[in-house]
């Protein structure tokens, strides 16, 4: 199995705050710049945040100042945390190399933002 593993998700309330973590599978993410990816019904995926591998990180102008992709090199995980959640940020979550390698996707995490 190549596939990170993204786990975290589950229904959260307007304004919440959880953290996604994406365990690698193996050493080979950490030579990667990695990145977090939604994909909200009906919509197309699309790129959220990266991180390169020295830690230089970028993200959507609908996320930037409420979410912080990190990494952890040491422990495979590349970390997405999520503040301020609003329902439009309702998707399936995936972690995948940054640009996306096409057998690296996996299952995502769905993140439901609702009261």
């Amino acid at each position: 199995q190549v596939q990170p593993g993204e786990f975290g998700g589950g229904l959260v309330p307007p304004g919440g705050s959880p953290r996604l973590p994406c365990a690698a599978p193996g050493r080979i993410f950490t030579w990667l710049a990695m990145g977090w990816y939604r994909q909200a019904p009906g919509k197309q995926r699309e790129l959220v945040a990266a991180i390169t591998t020295d830690g230089i990180t970028n993200y959507s102008d609908s996320v930037k100042a409420r979410f912080t992709i990190s990494r952890d090199n040491a422990q495979n995980t590349v970390y997405l945390q999520m503040n301020s959640l609003k329902p439009e940020d309702t998707a399936v979550y995936y972690c995948n190399s940054r640009p996306s390698t096409t057998a690296y996707w996996g299952q995502g995490t769905q993140v439901t933002v609702s009261s």
